[in-house]
């Protein structure tokens, strides 16, 4: 189970940055960063993944026995990402409305008017 976790990494890092490099859709540039920031998300939580372990919460009953937690910094930096990628995402995604508002397209190539 464990390994289709990392092959279904692999496939959406690879498709997100695919995605990214390739289309000149400005709107499917953003679906990619989304896809790209999933696959690295689902490789955090894949990682600090143990099979039978517990959470780290400590009660009094609990300190008698010696049980096997998981770690929880992989969790937290996924939590961390999930808001980042949220407010990435946002903060593209009016980009992508403004520019379309100023050109009129989502076409990178006829966005490009640089001229120097």
């Amino acid at each position: 189970m464990l390994l289709m976790n990392y092959i279904t990494c692999i496939i959406l890092i690879v498709l997100g940055l695919y995605t990214i490099v390739t289309k000149k859709n400005l709107m499917k540039i953003v679906i990619g960063m989304g896809l790209l920031d999933y696959g690295i998300n689902l490789l955090l939580i894949s990682v600090g993944f143990k099979a039978g372990g517990t959470a780290p919460i400590f009660t009094i009953n609990e300190l008698d026995k010696s049980s096997f937690f998981v770690d929880p910094v992989p969790q937290a930096l996924t939590l961390t990402s999930i808001v980042i990628g949220a407010c990435v995402t946002a903060l593209a995604l009016a980009l992508v409305v403004m520019i379309n508002k100023h050109y009129g397209t989502l076409d990178t190539d006829k966005v490009r008017r640089l001229k120097g």
